[in-house]
């Protein structure tokens, strides 16, 4: 399916699909489209609880942004932007989507749109043309509408002094900041807060840096398969497991972040993950939520891979037994290539002598003490088998959510020491590739044969392409056959 394709078939397109699933109150396209309602001039998520509104008085748009660019504001019952995102930035991998999730990891707040325009390749006005076109506002309209939601998140969630939460959203001033916050939400930053604080009751609010947050996902979610994954490959300092007897309880690590470093603890509830965030600069709250959900696949489409992968006689009792099977993502694009490289204690040796260390946490985040090792340090004190590689991050070879999949698989496949299994690894890992298949893994391979699935005939990338676009789930049940699950 071509990336061309699939931008046609974008769901908010389909204004008939899109009324059918807003009159359901649908909440799996939650994310997916925004309705906006011209006798209301509100927006809102598809699975709102108002009433429905008469089809000729709505509008579908592919983003918050967009709503926004055409005036109207955010519903404040259904709060349409804390939802999961599209799963369109998972499948895709043109411009409007890898541009989607750099402005998610705060791009546009760091380096403004000439750094986004760099770091994607195009001029600052062919990338305007662009995203209007496919997403219904410029690069500098949808960073306005993520600010907004930090900013909200910031206002509800911390004790955070309002002045304080404006320039940590990454508003340049508090006028911005409150003109914004009246325009999309219809209401003053101080009202924000203090309608929050009812709802709250006599909770206390989290102060400082300290956030406790609440992230969305589409059912099913095995948060099982996903935090085991991680406990697997875990480094000690740099990640901490705990366990009880059905398994993974918790996970957390620490993150490198623009600002300064900071630490997460991840707990999987029933309908969310609870992020736990201690941050040195609460200016990177966007890029950390942004960088835990794509570890976790939060806005991935479950019922969308069900729907191919349980079409296969082998994989379909899998499908079955293990519903909402998702792909760990990465929080660090030169981290994930140097780590794939080596064994878990490989690494774990690596972040002992090369690591930063951190000061010590407070207790419900114990454990996490040390920053894995930057390519540039591991490039001047590290092994040579993977300070050659490291060189060549360090000199040039850019692994981020940005980059054009095809383009970066080459300049891996260029570095002495990455082969093609590697190469396709990361772009799984750090772009949410969706469509690989890893055959040469021979974990994989054994939980092929597990399933019957050999290389006799079809082979198994023939077999593959009925999987489309979702090798990359049917991968992770292969590796669940192989360890007998």
């Amino acid at each position: 399916m071509t990336e061309q394709t699939l931008a046609e078939r974008a769901v908010w397109r389909d204004t008939e699909r899109c009324y059918r699933a807003v009159a359901a109150r649908d909440s799996r396209f939650d994310g997916q489209f925004i309705m906006a309602v011209a006798t209301t001039g509100i927006y809102c998520r598809p699975s709102c609880p108002a009433s429905t509104p008469k089809q000729q008085n709505v509008r579908f748009y592919p983003t918050s942004a967009a709503a926004q660019a055409n005036g109207f504001r955010a519903c404040r019952r259904c709060l349409p932007d804390a939802v999961p995102g599209s799963p369109d930035w998972d499948i895709r991998a043109d411009l409007a989507a890898r541009a989607m999730r750099l402005i998610s990891d705060g791009t546009v707040e760091r380096d403004g749109v000439p750094g986004l325009a760099r770091r994607l390749g195009y001029s600052e006005r062919q990338l305007g043309r662009v995203l209007t076109a496919e997403l219904g506002a410029g690069p500098l309209a949808l960073a306005r509408a993520h600010r907004a939601h930090s900013a909200r998140l910031l206002i509800e969630m911390s004790g955070l002094p309002l002045t304080d939460v404006a320039f940590a959203a990454g508003f340049s001033s508090v006028r911005q900041f409150n003109e914004t916050i009246r325009e999309v939400f219809a209401t003053t930053p101080s009202q924000l807060r203090a309608a929050s604080l009812r709802r709250r009751k006599a909770e206390e609010l989290p102060t400082g840096t300290r956030l406790s947050l609440r992230l969305p996902f589409r059912k099913p979610f095995d948060a099982h398969g996903v935090l085991d994954f991680l406990a697997d490959q875990a480094v000690a300092g740099v990640e901490h497991v705990t366990r009880d007897e059905s398994g993974v309880t918790g996970y957390g690590r620490t993150l490198r972040l623009a600002h300064g470093p900071g630490v997460v603890w991840l707990t999987a509830k029933d309908d969310h993950v609870r992020c736990d965030l201690r941050l040195t600069d609460l200016r990177d709250l966007s890029s950390a939520v942004a960088r835990v959900r794509r570890l976790l696949d939060l806005d991935a489409d479950p019922e969308a891979v069900a729907r191919v992968l349980g079409a296969d006689p082998a994989l379909a009792p899998l499908v079955e037994a293990i519903p909402g099977i998702r792909v760990p993502g990465a929080v660090d694009g030169d981290e994930l290539v140097l780590r794939a490289l080596l064994s878990p204690a490989e690494a774990a040796s690596l972040a002992d002598e090369l690591g930063e260390r951190l000061p010590r946490c407070d207790e419900s985040l114990d454990g996490l003490t040390t920053l894995f090792p930057t390519a540039a340090q591991v490039a001047e004190h590290g092994p040579e088998r993977v300070a050659a590689v490291a060189r060549a991050l360090a000199g040039g070879v850019a692994v981020h959510v940005g980059r054009d999949p095809v383009e970066l698989r080459a300049e891996l496949l260029a570095v002495p020491g990455i082969g093609p299994g590697t190469a396709d690894y990361v772009l799984m890992r750090v772009l949410g590739a969706p469509d690989v298949l890893l055959t040469g893994d021979p974990a994989l391979r054994r939980g092929a044969a597990a399933l019957g699935i050999t290389d006799d005939e079809p082979t198994l990338a023939e077999r593959g392409r009925a999987w489309q676009p979702w090798s990359s789930y049917a991968g992770m049940y292969l590796w669940r056959a192989e360890k007998g699950e």
